[in-house]
Parts: structure tokens; C-alpha cells; sequence
């Protein structure tokens, strides 16, 4: 894996994940609880977690990929539903 700009090791993989979980469940819980500030920490959050996920994928493609998509359902969601309305009508 030494042709890879970026490269951690996966002691720091692993401390990058869990502050990236922990902001994600903190804007989910903002989410849930249809915080106003909690639409764009979600967002925001999901971006993050895309961009560490890009940066994961030598170490485990599949997961990375798999996280990824995830992510960008979130920010799709995020970004174009909004809990509490009619959707428009």
C-alpha cells in the first residue's frame, strides 16, 4: 500500500472512525429529534464520513463502498425530505 498518497495506520483508522461515528450519531440524534440545527450537522457529518470513506477504500474496499453509498443516501435525504411537512401539498 505504499502508493497511496495518503496512508494511515490503522491505530489512526481506527480513532478516525470513532470520532466520525460519534458526530454522526450526535447529528442523527439532532435528526431524530428534528433539531434545526440537526438537517445540516447530518449533512455535514455524512460528507465527512464520504470523505474518510474515499480515503479507506485501499484498506477495505468492500465496507468503504459499501459505507459510501450509504452516506450518499443520507445527504440525498437529508438535502430533499423534510420530516414534519406534507411534502409540499
Amino acid at each position: 500500500m505504499s502508493e497511496y498518497v495518503y496512508r494511515f495506520n490503522l491505530t489512526a483508522w481506527g480513532w478516525i472512525h470513532i470520532v466520525v461515528g460519534l458526530v454522526l450519531v450526535v447529528a442523527g440524534m439532532g435528526v431524530v429529534s428534528n433539531q434545526t440545527w440537526g438537517r445540516g450537522a447530518g449533512v455535514a457529518a455524512a460528507g465527512i464520513s464520504l470523505i474518510t470513506q474515499f480515503i479507506f477504500i485501499p484498506y477495505y474496499p468492500a465496507w468503504a463502498i459499501t459505507v459510501m453509498v450509504l452516506d450518499l443516501a443520507i445527504i440525498f435525504a437529508l438535502t430533499r425530505f423534510h420530516l414534519g411537512t406534507d411534502g409540499g401539498h
